[in-house]
């Protein structure tokens, strides 16, 4: 007998938005689709990043870990006579889609209302490039950040790591083996409803099969494209490790109405029992990426101030 689950109710203007936005959400995803969903992933609106004032952009090529090839970089970075703080974020879609300018107005008015600059990184994506292309590219960014070659107006010494999605996915598993190659240490972990877990086999992976925003179908897909065949490590699917001690202050947050929301809710529970510093948020009625789907809707708006303030109390104290 099949299962049978309930699942959380959808907040009504995210539901109204995903029904508006049907064409472009991705719900489910076959191995066949994955080329329907890069080019979902490349259309980039116009950026509102610099249009404010708040940033100067500046394009930039990291070399690549270990011969690998550059790794192209989007680095924004507020007009100040003292050096900004580092936001190295990384982008969503699955691991498959995406680039260094995906989300990156969203996180522009992040950074902007924070205080710090950005990097974003245009790490490669599977199938074409499986684990462990994205890992190193990130890695390479931070060691171009940490180098004579990074450019003026980044503090290099506070660097925090930023991800949504399979970039908050990406996130995790990259603060993890920094821990564990005792490399820099990073400030902070900001993981917007991050991908951690390739098993997709939680309970809000199975009440929301079919539903709202990246199931458990297109998340297992993701998952087979990106490990490319491999065994699932910790670097790659973070809720994989056995120990999430030393690794640094952590936000987490998530939909009550989405896949990943059980898989964040034990990371967090399993860095709190290692003794680490986290806060979560649980937004009920949230699908997958809700305030990147509806920055309007008020359960969005709310949303981002937690990060804000959360950021602002790590580059404080940091400072």
């Amino acid at each position: 007998m099949s299962e049978v689950l309930k699942r959380p109710p959808f907040d009504p203007e995210i539901e109204r938005a995903m029904e508006m936005q049907r064409d472009s959400i991705v719900t489910s995803m076959v191995p066949a689709d994955i080329e329907r969903v890069k080019a979902l992933g490349g259309d980039v609106a116009t950026l509102a990043s610099t249009s404010h004032g708040g940033f100067d952009r500046i394009d930039v090529d990291a070399p690549g870990l270990d011969g690998a090839p550059a790794v192209s970089l989007v680095v924004l970075v507020p007009p100040s006579e003292t050096p900004a703080s580092v936001m190295v974020f990384l982008h969503g879609g699955g691991m498959i889609a995406g680039s260094a300018e995906s989300d990156l107005d969203f996180v522009a008015a992040l950074a902007h209302e924070a205080g710090c600059a950005v990097v974003s990184v245009n790490y490669r994506l599977a199938p074409e490039h499986p684990y462990p292309a994205a890992r190193d590219d990130v890695l390479a960014a931070l060691a171009w950040l940490r180098s004579a070659s990074a450019l003026e107006g980044l503090d290099s010494r506070t660097v925090l790591l930023a991800g949504i999605s399979a970039g908050g996915g990406l996130a995790a598993a990259t603060a993890l083996a920094i821990r564990d190659k005792g490399a820099s240490p990073l400030a902070g972990l900001l993981l917007m409803c991050p991908m951690l877990d390739h098993r997709s086999n939680s309970c809000s992976a199975r009440q929301m099969v079919g539903l709202g925003s990246w199931d458990a179908t297109a998340n297992a897909t993701a998952w087979a494209a990106y490990l490319g065949g491999a065994e699932a490590s910790p670097y790659a699917s973070a809720s994989m490790a056995d120990d999430l001690v030393g690794l640094p202050p952590t936000f987490i947050d998530v939909g009550s109405a989405e896949t990943f929301r059980d898989e964040c809710v034990e990371f967090a529970s399993r860095m709190w029992a290692a003794g680490g510093d986290t806060e979560l948020h649980v937004w009920p009625g949230g699908a997958h990426a809700f305030d990147v789907l509806a920055p309007w809707a008020s359960i969005s708006r709310d949303a981002r101030r937690p990060r804000v303030a959360w950021l602002r109390r790590l580059l404080g104290r940091a400072s």
